[in-house]
């Protein structure tokens, strides 16, 4: 789970929220609120907050759906192994199931209270992604299972999980947007295997890193117009092959 950043004010009631689950972490407290637009009655979103600070939401998931889709499309292949670091409310995923390419989809997500979201179908899609036989989730550390040895390796690995290679949801996991860690996350790729990484931000140091350590190296902004705020916002995307 990482954040997305909205800049700018958004028009928050209590009239207009309604707090669905919240529970404290070993990140600060997690809440889990369905709410209104005031600008646009009739249209409800979900969002995750962490210690009261907006994480992410399901209105605007068109960087996540990208980082998933040009995954698997970069790959080219076919009965596709895919790992997800990090469920959040589960449009990496969703995005990656909509293939007919893809045979198997691992999400490992740190915090448990998400997947126990997943579980009870507290956010829109949990249904969905639970009803889909090649989707499974458990909790841990994926940055820890990318530098351990592999037990098994992947077609496709997707990291989403982190605001940036610059700035991290927690302290774990710095090694792994370096040099050292990039070639160990390497190892837990099958041949022709494809690396993607989410962020909020342009990071030139974790370019330079994957180039170091991989075949080829792509790096895509996604641009959208948020309109929580009115404003244009670019996401990035980093692929490695």
């Amino acid at each position: 789970m990482r954040r997305a950043r909205i800049e700018g004010t958004i028009e928050l009631s209590p009239r207009n929220i309604e707090i669905l689950a919240h529970e404290e972490t070993p990140l600060g407290l997690l809440c889990l609120r369905r709410r209104e637009l005031l600008s646009a009655p009739g249209t409800f979103l979900t969002e995750v907050t962490l210690d009261h600070e907006y994480l992410m939401g399901s209105f605007h998931t068109d960087s996540e759906r990208a980082l998933a889709r040009t995954g698997v499309e970069w790959h080219g292949g076919r009965d596709l192994r895919v790992r997800i670091g990090g469920l959040g409310l589960g449009y990496t995923a969703r995005e990656v199931l909509a293939s007919d390419r893809v045979a198997a989809v691992e999400v490992i997500e740190l915090l448990a209270p998400v997947i126990g979201w997943l579980d009870a179908e507290r956010f829109p899609i949990a249904a969905e992604l639970k009803a889909d036989p090649r989707f499974s989730v458990r909790e841990g550390d994926v940055y820890r299972a990318l530098s351990d040895p592999p037990e098994e390796r992947f077609d496709v690995v997707l990291i989403d999980v982190d605001h940036s290679p610059d700035e991290r949801l927690g302290a774990a996991g710095p090694e792994f947007y370096r040099e050292e860690g990039l070639s160990r996350a390497r190892r837990h790729l099958l041949p022709g295997g494809v690396l993607g990484v989410w962020s909020y931000a342009e990071s030139s140091d974790f370019e330079r890193a994957l180039r170091r350590s991989f075949d080829e190296v792509r790096v895509e902004p996604v641009t959208f117009r948020n309109l929580l705020v009115d404003e244009e916002r670019t996401d990035w995307l980093f692929f490695a092959r």
